[in-house]
């Protein structure tokens, strides 16, 4: 596992939080190596009080003491925030961003000093270790840096190393794609509900359901075809609620989503 040093979050909001959670519980680093800003500064205290990490004064105290200084504000932020930094860089350190559809690109144009750069697009399932996070290097970034981006992103979930192009694939498959398989669990219990379930006890059927089929695919590495005609016997119940989702353009409309999500991604801030 990469060595990490001290490190610094500046806007620890729900991801930058959840990623510190992830690194301190996997013990990959203690909280007394940890400095974080926030745009508030109760929520700034109450990080230091639950976590136990340091409350930097400003983001360029808190980057000019890390060896890892992870950008989790917004993308409208990035430009300000790298600006305000100029000046504070020293040799040795990484940056990593998580600012979703900012590109590397976009942020060594703001920076004054050859900064290795790794970007990453994880989802908000890091909130419970459960994230998939894909990571990419700038034109600085050496593996070392992926290793070290690596180690922290494994602590809430998997990590998948990619050429940059594909992030905003990724954003539109793994990070949005969660909203779109929260619509099938609650299309699934509806469907329970319809057919005399409780709510909860449908809900908690689908949710289960969703959560199972997904394991199968990473835990048997099947490809999800083969799992699905696994599942479904001749003459079957299963063949004939697939037909209903031919039907209803599930399939097309999934793929459809993934695109339309990968193509705003694209448009939200100049590379």
């Amino acid at each position: 596992m990469a060595e990490i040093g001290r490190l610094a979050v500046i806007g620890a909001g729900k991801m930058g939080e959840a990623l510190i959670r992830g690194l301190l519980e996997a013990g990959v680093i203690t909280a007394d190596r940890i400095a974080v800003t926030t745009g508030s500064g109760d929520r700034a205290r109450l990080l230091g009080e639950q976590l136990h990490v340091s409350v930097a004064e400003s983001n360029r105290a808190a980057a000019s003491e890390a060896d890892v200084v992870v950008l989790a504000v917004k993308p409208q932020q990035v430009a300000p925030v790298l600006e305000n930094l100029r000046g504070s860089w020293r040799p040795g350190q990484l940056l990593i961003s998580v600012a979703a559809s900012v590109g590397t690109p976009y942020i060594e144009k703001h920076l004054d000093a050859p900064v290795p750069v790794v970007r990453a697009m994880p989802n908000t399932a890091a909130l419970i270790k459960q994230a998939i996070t894909g990571i990419a290097g700038g034109t600085q970034a050496e593996p070392i840096h992926l290793e070290t981006a690596k180690s922290i992103f494994a602590a809430v979930g998997r990590v998948v190393v990619v050429e940059e192009k594909h992030l905003d694939a990724i954003t539109g498959l793994s990070a949005s794609g969660l909203a779109f398989i929260y619509v099938v669990i609650e299309s699934l219990a509806e469907g329970g509900v319809k057919m005399g379930l409780r709510r909860d006890l449908a809900t908690e059927l689908a949710a289960q359901t969703v959560l199972g089929a997904g394991a199968m695919v990473l835990e048997t590495g099947s490809h999800p075809a083969l799992l699905k005609d696994n599942v479904t016997t001749p003459a079957g119940t299963t063949i004939d609620g697939l037909l209903e989702l031919e039907e209803g353009g599930l399939r097309v409309t999934l793929i459809k989503s993934v695109v339309k999500a990968t193509s705003r991604a694209r448009e939200l801030l100049e590379r």
